[in-house]
């Protein structure tokens, strides 16, 4: 049975007026789940929060310890120009790294399958020292990191398909051949990396404002799949942005919900070939909360076979 993993305090993190990631996005999924009958199907969970240890995992301590320090009892607190605290922030973050964790735990126990995680502030942003990009601690990375550390994995595989590229998962992740990490993004965009030549364990696929469905596959699967199936993940980690929608105006890409589900049921094969069906997905970006939600259920059925 599908996994869903999310809390009610994702939806208490305010980023501040006018900022895209609004607890309305949570709340459309989560409407979007009942009118397609998702929502008597899958298996819910509340997300636990992460602890300080899990979190050094993917991040510096002292950066840690001044996210914890610097959360607000009043007001806004702003970590970069794009990444704001408000009081329910860090409960919020803590909850949605715990989800991640919470999910490698039930998918390494047999007791869920396929997981996703309907978590907020998202995470593919963050790099070990520094908050950025909407993104406090890198939700992904840390439950990559806790697969390999408390599971005893030898080779995970992080897939990001956000609009914008996972720079941050990059940087905790470049240089440990235990993780090979593939992201598709708009170039140039925001950040502005990932654009330069591929290292042993990144792949990174740069396109062109205007793409569209059938130039995205093309490249997925001229880029992504072969590099997976010669490495053989033991678990997939999924950075799910839909972001990259036509109809979400953050973007310059031009994908679809058939879109996500093809590329879902790529992954899946993948996951079905090399790590015994193990995948965790978790949100990142989508900002139009319609598109969203109807992605993302296109993105769990197709998780569920």
């Amino acid at each position: 049975m599908l996994g869903f993993i999310s809390h009610a305090d994702c939806l208490e993190h305010d980023a501040g007026p006018m900022h895209p990631d609004v607890p309305e996005r949570l709340d459309a999924i989560g409407n979007q789940l009942i009118m397609s009958g998702l929502d008597f199907v899958v298996q819910r969970y509340d997300a636990p929060k992460a602890t300080r240890d899990q979190l050094i995992r993917a991040h510096k301590a002292d950066y840690v310890d001044r996210v914890f320090g610097m959360a607000p009892s009043e007001g806004f607190v702003e970590l970069d120009g794009d990444t704001v605290m408000s009081p329910g922030t860090l409960d919020a973050a803590l909850r949605a790294a715990g989800a991640g964790i919470m999910g490698v735990d039930l998918i390494m126990s047999g007791q869920a399958g396929p997981v996703f995680c309907a978590v907020r502030p998202p995470g593919h942003h963050a790099v070990t020292g520094q908050a950025m990009g909407f993104c406090l601690f890198n939700n992904i990375a840390v439950a990559a990191r806790h697969a390999l550390e408390e599971h005893g994995l030898e080779r995970v595989a992080i897939v990001d398909f956000d609009v914008h590229h996972g720079n941050g998962t990059e940087d905790i992740f470049q240089g440990d051949a235990r993780v090979l990490f593939c992201s598709a993004f708009q170039h140039p965009f925001y950040p502005f990396t990932g654009h330069a030549s591929d290292t042993a364990n990144l792949i990174d696929v740069p396109l062109p404002s205007g793409t569209e469905s059938m130039d995205f596959r093309d490249a997925i699967a001229a880029r992504w799949l072969p590099a997976l199936d010669v490495f053989r993940p033991e678990f997939l980690f999924i950075s799910a942005g839909f972001d990259a929608h036509a109809a979400d105006d953050m973007s310059g890409l031009a994908l679809w919900e058939a879109d996500y589900s093809w590329m879902t049921e790529e992954l899946l094969g993948v996951a079905d070939r090399h790590a015994e069906g193990r995948v965790l997905s978790m949100l990142e970006g989508g900002y139009e909360p319609g598109s969203l939600a109807r992605s993302v259920v296109a993105h769990m059925k197709a998780l569920m076979g």
